[in-house]
């Protein structure tokens, strides 16, 4: 594969987890916005917490929706599955952002905002874990990695965006016309995004058929691979505890814990995202020369150690400090999620790769990573710890790391693909 087409290959699987997680982002950080606007008589606790609840919903279609989307993508190509996945993200992302609220349409309004975030959690199940099949099968010999780490990085590249959209949005906008109308603007740009990555798939070039495919990938993977699923599962914990607290949930734990200006929380949380991209993509390109375990094992082992210290920085009117704090878990989580997707492609058999994979990942993204902002929430509030959220974080790391454990190293390994 020449750059050219390797650059290519990075664009295409990459933007449709930009669109994805871009809206993703958004609704996280304006969640405290879009609470008052569809809950407006409940206390601003309950009105987090029901917003972060919508969050939640939407994060537990995931397992369907990835078994739709791996199915057709096992069964009918990469290229089918991708296509149909950006175009069912754009179309509920604008209608979230010209959804009336509740003075307008009552009740209707929350109910509405939950079916279209159901569609769209529908929709993320299968876009990120294809994707990322899609980009390490066509990765040429030695690249998987480094090309792995792309894949994630559009990802993150989507919440960048959020959170550089809400940082620009909330430092130029006052805060009665954020509150009113201007939350909605990033909800309505995201259809523009989504229109494009449907036109770059539309024409990509499906890979050729070396092998007939099974009749349900799914029925296959319930029946054989069983134990793949639930080791792909716990793998994924770390990611979902960690990712969803340190850089969605936090913008609104600073705000209500620290107090801090939303600008501010946002700022921060930009910067740290912002450094996220070069830690995975050097990840990447680490574990294509030295393995993918030992990387693995020692970002969660930083994770364990590190998450206290680290939520104890970020407990500070310091900004430097509380930077400092979220940068110490940009290298543990950046690390981690930067080898994750190359491990699980290289893992799982060509035949069920797709509906494997957006199974046992979105079972525990759905469930684990949904609820996520929603129990840090609760627990701070019943609890009054404001450190909660690092023993989440530990017991997380824990999870993944006897999960990994029961990998195999497969770095030198070559791949089958479809």
């Amino acid at each position: 594969m020449n750059s050219g087409s390797m650059s290519r290959t990075i664009v295409v699987g990459a933007i449709g987890n930009v669109l994805e997680w871009f809206d993703f982002a958004i609704y996280g950080y304006f969640a405290a916005a879009i609470g008052r606007t569809f809950f407006p008589n409940e206390d601003p606790v309950a009105q987090l917490l029901a917003a972060f609840g919508i969050f939640a919903v939407g994060f537990l279609m995931r397992p369907v929706g990835g078994a739709l989307i791996g199915h057709i993508g096992d069964k009918y190509g990469r290229r089918a599955a991708l296509t149909f996945s950006v175009a069912a993200m754009a179309i509920p992302t604008f209608l979230v952002g010209a959804l009336p609220g509740y003075q307008v349409l009552g009740m209707a309004a929350p109910i509405l905002l939950t079916l279209l975030r159901m569609i769209q959690g529908l929709s993320v199940g299968g876009e990120y874990t294809t994707s990322i099949v899609f980009m390490v099968e066509r990765a040429p010999p030695g690249r998987r990695g480094f090309i792995g780490a792309m894949a994630g990085c559009g990802a993150v590249g989507g919440i960048l965006l959020g959170s550089a959209t809400g940082t620009l949005l909330a430092s130029t906008m006052s805060a009665e016309a954020l509150e009113t109308w201007g939350w909605r603007i990033p909800f309505l740009l995201g259809l523009l995004v989504g229109f494009a990555g449907f036109i770059l798939r539309r024409h990509v070039q499906e890979t050729p058929k070396t092998r007939k495919a099974v009749r349900s990938p799914l029925l296959e993977t319930m029946r054989n691979h069983s134990p793949l699923l639930a080791r792909l599962a716990a793998l994924s914990v770390f990611n979902s505890v960690g990712f969803y607290l340190l850089f969605v949930y936090i913008v609104s734990w600073l705000e209500l814990v620290d107090g801090m200006a939303p600008a501010r929380a946002l700022g921060i949380n930009t910067i740290s995202m912002a450094a996220l991209l070069p830690v995975m993509v050097a990840t990447g390109w680490a574990t294509d020369l030295f393995g993918r375990k030992p990387v693995m094992l020692g970002a969660l082992v930083l994770g364990f150690v590190g998450a206290l210290p680290f939520f104890w920085l970020m407990h500070h009117d310091d900004s430097a400090l509380v930077l400092l704090g979220q940068m110490g878990f940009v290298i543990a989580v950046g690390t981690f999620v930067g080898t994750q997707p190359t491990i699980m492609v290289e893992a799982a058999p060509v035949a069920v790769r797709c509906t494997a994979i957006a199974l046992g990942y979105n079972v525990t993204l759905g469930v684990v990573g949904g609820l996520t902002p929603l129990a840090a929430t609760w627990i701070i509030e019943r609890t009054g710890n404001d450190y909660s959220p690092a023993f989440m974080v530990m017991a997380a790391a824990v999870i993944s790391f006897v999960a990994l454990v029961s990998f195999k190293e497969t770095y030198k390994m070559p791949l089958e693909v479809a």
